[in-house]
C-alpha cells in the first residue's frame, strides 16, 4: 500500500509554494495571496506548535496541488475553494497568528502588487 504523504511531500515544498505564488498573484487576487502568506509566515516561526503546523501545511498543500475541487483556470471561482480552505486554516490556527506575520504578508503583497 502506498503512503500518500510521499506523493503530498513531492508535491508540497517551499520552492513549490512560492513558484505557484508568483505565477497566481494576480489571478487569485490579494485576499487569496495574503492568507497564503500569513500561513506561511506563521507556518515557519520556531514558536507555532505542530498541531497548527500540519494545519497551514495541508491548508497550503491544497492552495499548491494541481489538482483542485473548482479548478483555477476557471475566471473569478477557480480560487474560491482555495480561499476557503486558507480561511478555515487561518480560523483554526488564528491564536498562533502574530502581528508580525501579517505584516510580513502584507510587505510581500506591497511588492507583487504595488
Amino acid at each position: 500500500m502506498s503512503d500518500g504523504s510521499n506523493e503530498f511531500s513531492k508535491q508540497y515544498n517551499e520552492s513549490s509554494f512560492w513558484k505557484k505564488l508568483k505565477a497566481s498573484a494576480v489571478s487569485a487576487g490579494k485576499g487569496v495571496i495574503e492568507k497564503a502568506l500569513t500561513l506561511y509566515y506563521c507556518l515557519i516561526d520556531r514558536d507555532t506548535p505542530a498541531w497548527a503546523k500540519s494545519v497551514i501545511v495541508s491548508a497550503l498543500g491544497y492552495f499548491i496541488l494541481p489538482i483542485d475541487l473548482i479548478p483555477d483556470l476557471i475566471p473569478v471561482a477557480g480560487y474560491s475553494d482555495d480561499f476557503v480552505a486558507l480561511a478555515f486554516a487561518i480560523g483554526i490556527v488564528a491564536a498562533h497568528i502574530k502581528s508580525e506575520h501579517k505584516e510580513k504578508a502584507k510587505e510581500q503583497l506591497k511588492i507583487w502588487f504595488g
